[in-house]
C-alpha cells in the first residue's frame, strides 16, 4: 500500500526518514518528496499559492503512477492535503492531517506583517533597505516561518497564510485522521479540534506531552497512531 507524505514549511524529506523507515518495515511503500522550494528540490522561479503546490502534488503522483494512496500532510503539508482532497477525493484512501495548518484567522500580527512587507518593497531602492529588513526578520518575526532566505519564498509564504481553509473543511468527504501534539505551540490543539469538528468523517488523536515536530520528537508514537488508524 502506498503512502504519500507532504512535509511542512521549512522542512524536507530528511526530517521524515525515521517515520519512512518504520512504515516501510511494516510493508508500506512511502513516497516522500521535497516540495518545491525546500530540501533538494529546485527553488521557485516565482511565488506560488496553495493551488500551485496542489497541482505539483497531482503531477508528482501521476509520475509515480499513484492512482490511489494514503495521503499524510504535516503542518503546511496538511493544508496542501486538505485542498488536494477537495479536488481529487477519488485518489485518496484515507487522509492523515498531522498538526495541520490551514486555519488562517486574520490577526493584527499578520496584518502588520503584510503591511511591513509592502513597505520593504516600496523602499527597496534605499541603501539601508537590506540591513533594516534583516534586523526585522531576525528579531521581530523570528518565531514565524517568514524569515526565509529567498524573496520568492517570502512572497509564497504570504500567499499561503492569506488563504484560510476554515470554510472549506465541511466539504471534505474522504475519511480523515487528525493527529496532534497536546503541547503544540506552533499550531494549537484548538485548531486540531476545530478541524475535527468541521470534517464530518474525521477522528482526532492527541499525543500527550508532544509538541509540533512529531516526526522528529516522537516518530514511533506517530507511526503507531497511523498504523492503528489506517484500516479503521
Amino acid at each position: 500500500m502506498n503512502i504519500l507524505i507532504l512535509h511542512g514549511w521549512g522542512s524536507c524529506n530528511k526530517n521524515w526518514s525515521r517515520v519512512k523507515e518504520l512504515l516501510e518495515n511494516q510493508g508500506y511503500k512511502i513516497y516522500l518528496p521535497d516540495l518545491p522550494g525546500f530540501g533538494q528540490n529546485s527553488s521557485l522561479s516565482k511565488p506560488w499559492s496553495i493551488d500551485d503546490y496542489v497541482a505539483w502534488v497531482k503531477e508528482y503522483s501521476e509520475k509515480q503512477n499513484l492512482s490511489q494512496f494514503f495521503l499524510l500532510g504535516h503542518s503546511f503539508g496538511g493544508s496542501l492535503a486538505i485542498k488536494f482532497s477537495l479536488k481529487y477525493p477519488e485518489r485518496i484512501k484515507k487522509m492523515f492531517l498531522v498538526a495541520s495548518a490551514g486555519i488562517r484567522k486574520k490577526t493584527i500580527r499578520k496584518k502588520i506583517l503584510g503591511r511591513i512587507s509592502k513597505f520593504f518593497k516600496v523602499f527597496s531602492f534605499l541603501p539601508f533597505y537590506f540591513f533594516v529588513r534583516k534586523i526585522f526578520y531576525k528579531f521581530i518575526v523570528k518565531k514565524s516561518d517568514y524569515p526565509y532566505l529567498s524573496e520568492t519564498m517570502r512572497e509564497t509564504y504570504l500567499n499561503i497564510i492569506n488563504e484560510d481553509l476554515s470554510g472549506l473543511l465541511f466539504q471534505v468527504t474522504v475519511p480523515t485522521i487528525i493527529i496532534w501534539g497536546e503541547k503544540d505551540d506552533v499550531v494549537s490543539l484548538k485548531e486540531g479540534q476545530f478541524i475535527n469538528q468541521n470534517i464530518k468523517n474525521s477522528k482526532l488523536l492527541i499525543i500527550p506531552g508532544a509538541n509540533h515536530d512529531l516526526e522528529r520528537k516522537v516518530p514511533e508514537i506517530l507511526v503507531q497512531k497511523i498504523l492503528n488508524s489506517i484500516n479503521l
